[in-house]
């Protein structure tokens, strides 16, 4: 078994949670707590890896990630 570190964000909307772990295109969850949240993005997580394996797909370096911020006059 071989740990791997994910960035991932969770926002807090009208209707609880949504986190998604940027570096797995399509992984995303939500939640009505913080902590159900994070959880269920673990689940989502281990399933998306769980088929990328069974694909054959790599998935030993997850790619980087850069946050920023972007201002915009509206």
């Amino acid at each position: 078994m071989q740990n791997y570190k994910f960035p991932i964000i969770v926002e807090e909307d009208a209707n609880g949670f949504f986190a998604n772990c940027p570096s797995l295109q399509g992984c995303y969850t939500s939640g009505k707590t913080y902590e159900e949240a994070v959880k269920n993005l673990e689940d989502a997580i281990r399933i998306h890896l769980a088929d990328r394996k069974e694909d054959a797909d790599d998935f030993s370096r997850p790619q980087k990630i850069s946050f920023t911020t972007l201002e915009l006059a509206i």
